[in-house]
């Protein structure tokens, strides 16, 4: 049997809706405060299948760990040269990539701390919802104390949560990070309800 269109499951996106949405260090021709990094992987099915076309969006704190959203209660005080959005695409090999800065550590509204993170949501052909999950910077997974990660009791699951420095990776002098992203199998990356 060949799909049709009302078989398969969206999204569908037009390229115009993604490109050029993948690089979050300036606004309008203004740089963003703090150090620029590279955020870049690749996205699997089972079987290690590269996925193809899948969208993602990542929402993050500025370097100082403030979020430049209403609900942040110390949002007058983000960096109006950075946005904190981003959207980008896998290609055929299933990579992305984001140039972001490195997100500073963040409160709660009740004063909790959270781990420096980059929140991240996956949209793919053949997922019925979007996937949420968190990418954690620290030099170890080991004594983080983060609400989020908090949820996740597997220590290997944990790890799978934090972007690893690749030192073979950096592009323009930018340090780069990176996060792989398994949708199903052995090594899934942890997703939460949202």
């Amino acid at each position: 049997m060949i799909p049709s269109p009302f078989c398969t499951i969206g999204p569908f996106y037009l390229k115009p809706l993604i490109d050029g949405l993948d690089d979050l260090t300036t606004v309008e021709g203004r740089q963003a405060r703090g150090q620029k990094i590279l955020l870049a992987g690749r996205i699997v099915e089972e079987g290690a299948r590269p996925v193809f076309n899948a969208v993602l969006e990542i929402w993050q704190p500025d370097a100082n760990g403030i979020f430049r959203h209403p609900l942040d209660p110390r949002s007058a005080q983000a960096d109006p040269n950075f946005s904190g959005w981003g959207r980008t695409r896998t290609d055929q090999d299933g990579l992305y990539q984001f140039r972001t800065i490195l997100p500073g550590s963040s409160r709660e509204d009740d004063g909790v701390s959270r781990c420096p993170h980059i929140n991240l949501m996956v949209l793919a052909i053949g997922l019925t919802r979007r996937l949420v999950t968190t990418v954690f910077f620290n030099d170890s997974a080991d004594g983080v104390d983060d609400p989020v990660l908090s949820c996740v009791s597997d220590p290997r699951a944990r790890r799978r949560l934090f972007a690893v420095r690749d030192q073979n990776f950096d592009a323009d002098g930018i340090s780069a990070y990176c996060f792989d992203i398994v949708l199903r199998g052995d090594n899934e990356t942890p997703f939460f309800l949202d």
